[in-house]
């Protein structure tokens, strides 16, 4: 049985406005499922109706074998949901919060307390659960949410842009977490702007645009449909030769760009050496030799027309910040 099974999901706002525009979905269980698109796309939409936030007006979703619409009660039960805004009371402190997490999941007082150290100790917030909340940052606040998230072992975990906003190393940290969950069962089900979260930690991924899936497949599937990878070479200065001929056994010549040779190779790193062997044996002298493989942004582009602005944040963010010290805990 899936653990997410979704059918024609349908949500109409207004006779002119359809958010989610009749999708269709499976989600193995165990699987990380990451859903990208753009804002406006149909993402929190579609998560919103699958956690039971959001009543569907067309098709079906079914959760951990629970149907979203007949049996919201249940399908509550069976999920964690950790969503863009973290509703994090700021005057609690995190033992307090995760405390009353397990209270209100109806776990008896000691499991409760065991629960909330085990949870805390689990992102790395042991020294600050008796701080309140308002006072951590905001990586700490997204791990205290991803805690209280799994207070009751759920079977599949709703993160909706749990990175959103956060420097490089909480959003590390935060990946860890959730590969480390998956490790242990956990299905993830997750939102999205970052192409390489996705890329790292997807088994599958969905691109939603205009709210509807344009592509589905693994992330090495997807940017297969694009591309292959390819080689681009400088010649060192004064190299005369001409090496097309040389390069033509190992692949498809492109047009030059930038003053680089490029090739498609179906080999991809294994072409390097028999590459620069016969470019050597034909006396061509190589300066410089890069293998650029195809991305998800490629993939991104391609189906919906537009780079994803979360992921172009992400790398103005990493070029602006040269150094970034470790959140303290």
């Amino acid at each position: 049985m899936p653990a997410i099974e979704v059918v024609n999901l349908q949500r109409a706002f207004s006779a002119e406005v359809l958010a989610v525009a009749g999708i269709d979905l499976e989600v193995a269980e165990g699987e990380i499922y990451s859903f990208l698109g753009p804002n406006g796309a149909g993402k929190t939409t579609t998560v919103r109706m699958l956690t039971t936030l959001l009543r569907p007006t067309g098709g079906s979703a079914r959760v951990a074998g629970h149907d979203v619409v007949a049996e919201p009660a249940a399908v509550r039960g069976a999920i964690g949901v950790a969503l863009q805004e973290a509703a994090l009371d700021p005057l609690m402190t995190g033992e307090e919060l995760i405390r009353m997490q397990a209270t209100l999941h109806g776990l008896p007082r000691p499991e409760g307390h065991e629960r909330s150290r085990e949870l805390l100790r689990r992102v790395g917030l042991t020294d600050a659960a008796k701080r309140r909340v308002g006072t951590y940052s905001g990586g700490m606040k997204r791990r205290l949410d991803l805690a209280s998230a799994l207070v009751h072992r759920p079977s599949v975990l709703f993160l909706d842009e749990p990175t959103t906003g956060l420097d490089p190393v909480s959003r590390k940290a935060i990946w860890e977490e959730v590969a480390e969950l998956n490790d242990e069962g956990t299905t993830v089900f997750l939102t999205t702007q970052y192409l390489e979260e996705a890329d790292q930690l997807a088994d599958r991924v969905g691109i939603i645009s205009s709210g509807r899936i344009v592509a589905e497949g693994t992330p090495a599937s997807l940017k297969a449909e694009v591309g292959k990878p390819r080689l681009e070479l400088t010649l060192a200065a004064g190299s005369e030769v001409d090496c097309a001929g040389v390069l033509e056994r190992h692949g498809k010549l492109l047009p030059a760009r930038d003053g680089k040779l490029i090739v498609e190779v179906d080999g991809g790193a294994s072409e390097i050496a028999p590459v620069v062997r016969d470019l050597d044996e034909a006396g061509v002298q190589v300066e410089s030799l890069d293998l650029v493989e195809p991305t998800l942004d490629d993939v991104f582009v391609e189906k919906t027309g537009h780079h994803l602005e979360g992921d172009e944040e992400a790398e103005a963010e990493a070029d602006e910040r040269p150094e970034i010290a470790p959140e303290p805990a």
